[in-house]
């Protein structure tokens, strides 16, 4: 072999090495296994009593693995519950699939947050901070605006 066809071979090697590297150290969050969450339209009616509240809001999921919504932590409540509804009866669950490239509707007759035993009555233009966990994304703080009791979001297509 000559220097030339070494410096050649050694040369096209590195080159290959580097282009190895640089697409290991991707930013996109799948490539930790971590997915990233978003938030949008989080409010929460203002509550009839202390005896509970709901929560809405729309969870985004932008990356390409699947997660679960595994709790909900916050100062107003020690008891914030997960709920489905199914065939019009709402039930608490574990936890709730949040879609590869999809979205978590948590939405008035759907699925939505419970907070059981309000340690407070929070009052329409308020804001209460929860915490969603998930069991792959890290937590992600919400800040629900308190709204009139008969408020209706509009969830727009690109939600």
């Amino acid at each position: 072999m000559t220097a030339r066809t070494t410096t050649r071979a050694l040369t096209a090697a590195l080159s290959l090495a580097a282009a190895l590297a640089i697409s290991g150290c991707s930013s996109d969050p799948d490539a930790a296994g971590k997915p990233k969450m978003t938030v949008s339209g989080a409010f929460m009616p203002e509550p009839v009593n202390d005896k509970m509240a709901g929560a809405f809001m729309v969870i985004k999921n932008d990356s390409d693995t699947a997660d679960k919504l595994t709790a909900v932590t916050g100062a107003l409540s020690d008891d914030m519950q997960i709920h489905e509804t199914k065939d019009q009866k709402m039930q608490q669950v574990p936890a709730m699939e949040v879609p590869a490239n999809g979205e978590l509707k948590l939405e008035r007759g759907g699925n939505h947050v419970m907070l059981m035993g309000l340690k407070d009555k929070p009052k329409v233009g308020d804001k209460v901070t929860i915490e969603l966990r998930f069991e792959k994304a890290d937590p992600v703080k919400v800040e629900l605006d308190v709204k009139e009791r008969t408020y209706q979001a509009q969830h727009t297509a690109s939600h």
